[in-house]
């Protein structure tokens, strides 16, 4: 599925709340170091604070992550919240290697919630994900996740 291919249909709602997923380049390993993962996981509050936006849930996996995004009153479209928290990790994570390498995919995936949805239910799908990929057998031993709900 090429890039324009997911932007087809995509909406961006002031307020709205969307479940996001985007993978690392040619889904390459590299969140299980755990300096690179602290890294991008401090990138979250700033991309909060940057775009007034808030990630209720999130789990960063070795080579992706996945969050549960409400966009904020102040304007800033879906595709720009998520640029900007992959364009900020890419180089906070570059600046950490002493690289300048490509960090992300290209695009994102999102669905948009809807009012009627069960976000605690989302969340769990969300933080569970390291339980399915057998990365842990808690989740409350794994150290890359937040959310709100749980």
């Amino acid at each position: 599925m090429s890039w324009n291919d997911l932007r087809k249909g995509r909406l961006s709602q002031c307020g709205g709340e969307y479940f996001i997923t985007f993978t690392t380049f040619k889904r390459q390993v590299l969140f299980d170091d755990f300096d690179l993962a602290r890294v991008f996981c401090q990138q979250i509050a700033l991309n909060e604070q940057a775009c007034s936006c808030r990630w209720f849930t999130w789990v960063l996996m070795p080579d992706h992550f996945h969050g549960l995004l409400r966009l904020g009153g102040s304007g800033i479209d879906l595709s720009s919240v998520v640029g900007r928290l992959k364009g900020s990790s890419a180089y906070a994570l570059n600046r950490c290697k002493g690289k300048s390498s490509k960090v992300w995919q290209p695009s994102f995936y999102d669905i948009a919630l809807r009012h009627e949805d069960n976000r605690k239910e989302i969340a769990r799908y969300i933080v569970a994900n390291p339980l399915r990929k057998m990365l842990t057998q808690s989740v409350k031993n794994y150290p890359y996740w937040n959310s709100d709900f749980l």
